[in-house]
């Protein structure tokens, strides 16, 4: 025969389960929230890298140009 166990003990193990259950969907949507944030940030910090990278050779390509021409004068 099962041991008779105390109501409010059933009742808060009830409730703990029933309070976890409830909240796991919005957790879940928090988590995915998180997760597409941390990659659009990623994303803008490749992009701003990849800008950065674009200028430097730019700026080297430029002087290059420039002390060919100045070269031609000579």
């Amino acid at each position: 025969m099962a041991d008779v166990v105390n109501p409010q003990i059933t009742d808060a193990v009830t409730q703990t389960n029933v309070k976890v259950v409830a909240e796991a969907p919005s957790q879940a949507m928090g988590n995915l929230y998180q997760v597409a944030s941390h990659a659009s940030g990623l994303s803008i910090q490749n992009a701003v890298h990849s800008q950065q990278a674009m200028n430097q050779l730019t700026t080297a390509v430029v002087s290059k140009a420039c002390q060919l021409i100045m070269d031609i004068a000579e």
